[in-house]
C-alpha cells in the first residue's frame, strides 16, 4: 500500500463552515458554505478584494473566532469541541501567528516579547529557546531592546521569532509586510518562507500581493465570503493557472 506523502495529509480540513457577525439587521453573513483541506507541509496563498474573508478565515483556522456551523480540524484536534482555554492551549502548542501590526508587548525586550509565551507555555529553556530565534531572524544584537527602539522590520521580526519559537505544526500569517517598505518587507517574506520550508510546517498566508501568493504550491481566492476559486502557484514567477474548484 503507497504512503501518502506528508502534502497529502490534511494538516487542516473545514467543512460546510458559515460564520456571521453582528446582532439584528446588521448581521453579516461572513464566511459561507467554506469546504478546504490543507495538506500538511503545504504553503497556501489566501487571496481576494477587500472584505471577501480572507482574514476571517484565518482567524477561525486559528481558533480565534468561533463558527454558526461547519466543522474546522487542524493538527488532529476539532477547534469546535475545545471551550476557550482548551483552545488557548491549542494555540501555544500548534499554531504560530503573524500579523499585519506586530503585537509586541511595549513594556518588554526583545527577548521577552518571544520568551514569556514560552514559559506561560511551560518550556523549560525559554529565554534559551527565544535568543536562539531572535539569533534566527537576525536580530541577535537586539534581545535587550524594546519594541519603540525596533524598526518596524525588526519589530515583523521580533514577532516572526515569537511565531516560530514554539516550533508550531502550523504557521498563520495576515498581511505581514503591509506596514513595511518593500526591501523590508522581502526581508520578512523570505524567513517567512525559511520557516516553513526548513521545518516542515504548514503556511497559511492572507496577502493582497500576487507575486507573494505564488509562491505558494495552492492559491484560494475568496469572494464574497466563498471560495470562488484555486490555483496551482507558479514559485518561477509565471502567472497562476487558475483550476476549476474541486
Amino acid at each position: 500500500m503507497k504512503t501518502p506523502s506528508p502534502a497529502t495529509v490534511p494538516a487542516v480540513t473545514l467543512s460546510g463552515v458559515n460564520l456571521s457577525l453582528g446582532q439584528g439587521a446588521a448581521r453579516v453573513h461572513i464566511l459561507k458554505d467554506i469546504n478546504l483541506a490543507i495538506g500538511r507541509g503545504e504553503a497556501i496563498g489566501l487571496v481576494g478584494p477587500s472584505g471577501s474573508g480572507k482574514s476571517t478565515l484565518l482567524m477561525v483556522l486559528a481558533g480565534l473566532e468561533r463558527t454558526d456551523t461547519g466543522s474546522i480540524t487542524v493538527a488532529g484536534e476539532d477547534l469546535t469541541k475545545l471551550d476557550e482555554d482548551a483552545l488557548a492551549r491549542f494555540r501555544g502548542r500548534n499554531v504560530g501567528i503573524v500579523f499585519q501590526s506586530f503585537h509586541l508587548i511595549p513594556t518588554m525586550t526583545a527577548l521577552e516579547n518571544v520568551a514569556v509565551p514560552l514559559e506561560l507555555a511551560g518550556v523549560p529553556d525559554a529565554h534559551e529557546r527565544a535568543a536562539k530565534e531572535l539569533a534566527g531572524v537576525g536580530l541577535k544584537e537586539r534581545l535587550s531592546h524594546y519594541p519603540a527602539q525596533l524598526s518596524g522590520g525588526e519589530q515583523q521580526r521580533v514577532a516572526l521569532a515569537r511565531a516560530l519559537a514554539p516550533n508550531p505544526a502550523i504557521l498563520v500569517a495576515d498581511e505581514p509586510t503591509g506596514n513595511l517598505d518593500d526591501k523590508t518587507g522581502s526581508q520578512v517574506v523570505e524567513l517567512l518562507f525559511k520557516g516553513h520550508v526548513e521545518r516542515g510546517m504548514t503556511l497559511i498566508l492572507v496577502t493582497h500581493d500576487p507575486s507573494l501568493a505564488r509562491r505558494c504550491a495552492r492559491v484560494v481566492r475568496l469572494r464574497s465570503g466563498r471560495i470562488e476559486s484555486e490555483a496551482t502557484g507558479e514559485p518561477d514567477g509565471k502567472s497562476v493557472r487558475e483550476a476549476a474548484r474541486a
